[in-house]
């Protein structure tokens, strides 16, 4: 396995080439940028008007939906802007780019990453950060509380960029599927935007043991807020969202070797 410093370092070669290209037309890239921020901001709007009509959703207040929102919202931006590009796997499959990849001295993940690269996602983490800060005010903070929040945001980055890669390597098998991928990744952010309080026990279950989403922002939270677990399941999840990131990079790891054995070429 490359080192991973000279991992960072291809990385950094491959989407600086985009960044320097998107800067070409500066004009073009600040108002696809402004864009973006406005666009993802309607998602938080949308809950803002919620609750002109009510006090809480699911036991929960604006503040504290915000910070649900906006730590979710951190996750799939950083994972969104650093490998965005790997669901587009099943195009670079069908059209043969993948075996050009495969050619070079680079690994494939990062080349699959890096392809692409839109510095303008930036914007998504942007008005993320505003929401969380927002929200952030209503938290009593302790150094506890602050390690853990750290935790969260590195956590659900990391869950993120396993869910884009692990759905993404089965268009090795089925070709080019990535709304199946957008099921369970920005499907995923938009459920855990709101409270899962709002969703059957069993749902939660599901999310906490099957596909461990919950720990992208949820269980973290209710620590930050210093809330018992409204379904009654053990108090020490709310501190595990790393050992769900560790658990799910490596079957991500697992799936992406796989995927690359089955690959067999385009044969053109």
């Amino acid at each position: 396995m490359a080192e991973p410093v000279l991992v960072a370092r291809q990385y950094g070669h491959i989407a600086g080439m985009w960044v320097r290209a998107s800067l070409a037309y500066p004009a073009s890239f600040w108002m696809m940028s402004a864009g973006g921020f406005l666009i993802t901001g309607l998602d938080f709007v949308g809950i803002w008007l919620m609750f002109h009509t009510i006090d809480t959703l699911g036991g929960f207040t604006l503040p504290q939906v915000a910070l649900l929102y906006g730590a979710t919202g951190l996750g799939i931006g950083v994972a969104d802007l650093l490998i965005g590009s790997v669901e587009r796997i099943g195009t670079m499959v069908r059209t043969g780019s993948l075996d050009v990849m495969l050619t070079r001295p680079v690994p494939v993940l990062v080349q699959v990453c890096a392809d692409g690269f839109q510095l303008r996602r930036v914007s998504r983490i942007l008005q993320a950060l505003v929401v969380f800060g927002w929200a952030a005010w209503w938290v009593d903070w302790t150094p506890a509380r602050s390690l853990v929040a750290g935790q969260m945001v590195v956590s659900s980055s990391v869950i993120f960029f396993c869910l884009f890669v692990l759905f993404s390597c089965v268009q090795f098998w089925l070709g080019d599927s990535s709304e199946f991928a957008n099921a369970f990744t920005y499907g995923g952010n938009t459920l855990t935007q709101y409270p899962l309080t709002v969703f059957p026990k069993e749902l939660v279950v599901s999310l906490t043991f099957v596909l461990p989403v919950a720990f992208v922002n949820w269980y973290p939270c209710l620590f930050l807020l210093g809330l018992p677990d409204p379904f009654g399941l053990p108090d020490w999840l709310q501190l595990c969202s790393p050992v769900a990131a560790a658990f799910l990079l490596g079957l991500t790891w697992l799936a992406w070797r796989s995927g690359l054995r089955h690959y067999t070429s385009t044969g053109s």
